[in-house]
């Protein structure tokens, strides 16, 4: 599919797991959620895993992976409208 390794792929992939477990333990653990920056990270992490699985190729897998990033765009959205939200009140 792409021009790449398999162990190349692999590692990317590694990258992009690590991205979204990082994210889910901040998550958990964090006092109070930055939705952008979690957000974020799970894009990053399910875009990495997708480039992974375009030469490892799964469907279930990489069709799992687009839903997550549309998911991640989405939250993106949401963290900055309510970021832009808050700065507006703010200088009200």
């Amino acid at each position: 599919m792409i021009a790449i390794s398999p162990e190349t792929a692999n590692f990317i992939g590694f990258a992009g797991s690590f991205c979204i477990v990082a994210a889910f333990i901040y998550a958990n653990r964090a006092k109070q959620l930055d939705k952008l920056f979690y957000n974020l990270a799970n894009l990053l992490g399910a875009a990495l895993l997708t480039v992974s699985l375009l030469v490892n190729y799964n469907l279930p897998t990489l069709v799992l992976e687009i839903v997550w990033i549309c998911i991640s765009v989405y939250g993106i959205v949401v963290a900055l409208r309510e970021r832009a939200a808050m700065r507006k009140e703010a200088s009200a």
